[in-house]
C-alpha cells in the first residue's frame, strides 16, 4: 500500500508560479513510478506529467511541456511539480498517483493522492 498527501495548491495570477508536492509513505518510494494528473470544472481527469524510480526520465503532456517540471526525492518520499508561467486553463485539482498500470499517462494508477486545488486567475 502507498499513501498519498498533496500539498502547495492555491491561488496564483497568470504568469505566475507554483509548486505542488506529494509525500508517500507506505512501500518503498523509490520502486514506484510516480504521475500528476488533473480535473479541471466539467472535464475528465487528465495526464500532466510523470517521472521514473530514479528521477532520471521525465515525460510531460503537451500542453504544459515547457512550463512545468516534476521531480523526485527518494530521501524524503517526494514528487514535486513546479509550475511556471501559468495559465487560466491551468486551473484544476491536481492528483498525485503512484505505480502505474500500464503506460505512464494513462489514468490507469494503482494509488492517488486526495488532490489539491489550483487557481489561476486571468
Amino acid at each position: 500500500q502507498v499513501q498519498l498527501v498533496e500539498s502547495g495548491g492555491g491561488l496564483v495570477q497568470a504568469g505566475g508560479s507554483l509548486r505542488v508536492s506529494c509525500v508517500a509513505s507506505g512501500r518503498t518510494f523509490s520502486s514506484v513510478v510516480m504521475g500528476w494528473f488533473r480535473r479541471a470544472p466539467g472535464k475528465e481527469r487528465e495526464f500532466v506529467a510523470a517521472i521514473n524510480r530514479s528521477g532520471r526520465s521525465t515525460y510531460y503532456a503537451d500542453s504544459v511541456k515547457g512550463r512545468f517540471t516534476i521531480s523526485r526525492d527518494n530521501a524524503k518520499n517526494m514528487v514535486n511539480l513546479q509550475m511556471n508561467s501559468l495559465k487560466p486553463e491551468d486551473t484544476a485539482v491536481y492528483y498525485c498517483a503512484a505505480d502505474p498500470l500500464g503506460e505512464v499517462a494513462d489514468r490507469a494508477y494503482r494509488y492517488w493522492g486526495q488532490g489539491t486545488q489550483v487557481t489561476v486567475s486571468s
